[in-house]
C-alpha cells in the first residue's frame, strides 16, 4: 500500500472507535482517521466541556452539530454554530474550545498547515 497517497475509500465514522479525552470540564470523543501527514476527526465535546490546553496545532474546524466557542490566548473568542468553520495553521494562535450545550465537530489537521 503506498503511505504517500490516500486511494479513494468511504469511512463510515459508525465503525470508528471513540477515544475519550478528559477536558478541563467535560469530556471529549474523538474518532480518527490517521493517514501520513494527515488527520481526519469526527469530535464531540459533551456539555460543558473546557479544553484543558492552549492548542497551537493548525485545523480546519467545521462545525456538525451544536455550537461552542473558540477562545484565543490573546483574549478574542469567536462562537461557532453548525455550518461554520474556522481554519489556522500551527504556532500563529493559541486557542481552546469551550462548549455550553456540546458540539459535534469535523476537524482535519496535518503536514499542510505548517507554517512555512
Amino acid at each position: 500500500m503506498d503511505t504517500e497517497n490516500i486511494p479513494f475509500r468511504t469511512i463510515n465514522w459508525d465503525n470508528v472507535p471513540k477515544t475519550v479525552h478528559a477536558g478541563e470540564t467535560g469530556t471529549a470523543y474523538w474518532q480518527t482517521m490517521q493517514f501520513k501527514g494527515l488527520r481526519v476527526r469526527v469530535v464531540e465535546y459533551t456539555k460543558g466541556y473546557l479544553a484543558d490546553h492552549w492548542c497551537q496545532k493548525g485545523h480546519i474546524v467545521y462545525c456538525l452539530e451544536g455550537d461552542f466557542t473558540t477562545e484565543l490566548q490573546s483574549g478574542e473568542s469567536f462562537i461557532l454554530t453548525k455550518g461554520m468553520s474556522y481554519i489556522v495553521s500551527d504556532d500563529l494562535s493559541s486557542h481552546r474550545s469551550i462548549t455550553q450545550n456540546g458540539v459535534k465537530l469535523l476537524i482535519i489537521d496535518g503536514d499542510f498547515l505548517k507554517v512555512v
